[in-house]
């Protein structure tokens, strides 16, 4: 008998374009939810946005996070519960947006994300970050009801967070990859669909890297389209697995080892160089992953990252010991191996 089932949560509402912040309070009245909203922001984005989303919900009341700890999401419960709020709407970058994200969880109430910047894909997806001592966690929460996502905003964001999305974007083919050898190898489930979703999302920015460039509101608008397709394929999926795989165990031990030497998405675009080597050899497709993240000026090489060396070899050999999710790095890649790698591709 056949007994497979699944319960996927997907925003209903995606709002994407030139001066759609001020349709915030549009797409969130279509969904019919209670009370007055608590607005989480931080200090850049209160000024650019999230003063503009405030004024068009009369009852809203806003708090500022500067850090994304799980202080941060037991303060924002707190403060949503003193303001009786009925959702959440996280105005900015991956840090409101992730706590927002998280507090609304446990509170469970409905969120709603309204990024400033196309950093990372968490904008979309059911999974936030937060960093405790030198270990990031990944934590599961529901994804946004609701995404409004004004490309007009997002395109005068510093353009390193537009390059850390692109990257992040990039870094999907090697996830797919080691998804798909996991499916092989010890019989995780796989998602065709899913998959087929977040490859195509990443092969569309290699072929595409060139047209992405600073300051043009259609390179946001396609990164932004990006980073929402692979959120959906990771619900879809019911994990990270589309979107995160051996170049993000890398990049978290990278988060040990070297703490804040470079944004999240650089790092997994820098190792997805990395790790599509491992899976394909010197006649693989590393050189597209290379040239695509030289393309829209991300880092390409450690010291691009501005990672030692020895610190990224280190982290390769011993990124498997980070979580137990299969990938290429199998139960650890020697160092050697790390070294012929990070040389070859010319990351080290």
């Amino acid at each position: 008998m056949f007994e497979k089932r699944t319960w996927i949560r997907l925003p209903r509402n995606v709002v994407v374009g030139h001066g759609v912040l001020d349709e915030t309070a549009a797409a969130v009245g279509e969904l019919h939810l209670d009370g007055p909203p608590l607005i989480v922001t931080s200090p850049t984005p209160r000024e650019i946005a999230a003063s503009r989303v405030a004024d068009q919900f009369g009852d809203s009341a806003v708090v500022s996070v500067e850090t994304a700890t799980f202080s941060d999401v037991e303060r924002v419960v707190e403060r949503a519960r003193a303001a009786d709020a009925g959702f959440l709407i996280g105005v900015g970058g991956g840090k409101p947006v992730d706590i927002a994200k998280m507090a609304a969880d446990e509170l469970g109430v409905g969120f709603v994300s309204v990024p400033t910047a196309a950093s990372h894909d968490g904008i979309v997806s059911g999974r936030g970050s937060v960093p405790e001592g030198d270990i990031r966690h990944s934590v599961a929460a529901d994804p946004p009801l609701a995404v409004v996502a004004d490309t007009t905003v997002i395109a005068e964001a510093p353009w390193r967070l537009t390059t850390a999305g692109c990257a992040d974007i990039i870094s999907n083919y090697t996830a797919v990859r080691d998804w798909e050898l996991a499916h092989r190898l010890k019989n995780v489930e796989y998602s065709e669909y899913a998959g087929a979703l977040s490859r195509m999302t990443a092969e569309m920015l290699v072929d595409r890297s060139d047209s992405i460039k600073r300051g043009l509101e259609e390179s946001a608008w396609i990164v932004v389209k990006a980073l929402v397709s692979s959120g959906v394929a990771m619900s879809i999926a019911g994990s990270s697995r589309p979107a995160s795989g051996a170049e993000h165990l890398i990049s978290h031990q990278l988060d040990r080892i070297a703490p804040d030497a470079a944004l999240h998405g650089h790092q997994v675009g820098v190792a997805s160089v990395v790790t599509e080597y491992l899976h394909s050899g010197k006649s693989g497709r590393w050189r597209n992953v290379r040239d695509a993240l030289r393309g829209i000026g991300a880092p390409a090489t450690a010291a691009d990252l501005g990672v030692d060396p020895e610190d990224f070899v280190d982290a390769v050999t011993s990124a498997h010991e980070i979580r137990d999710r299969y990938t290429i790095l199998g139960n650890g890649v020697s160092r050697e191996a790390a070294i012929e790698a990070a040389t070859v591709t010319g990351v080290i």
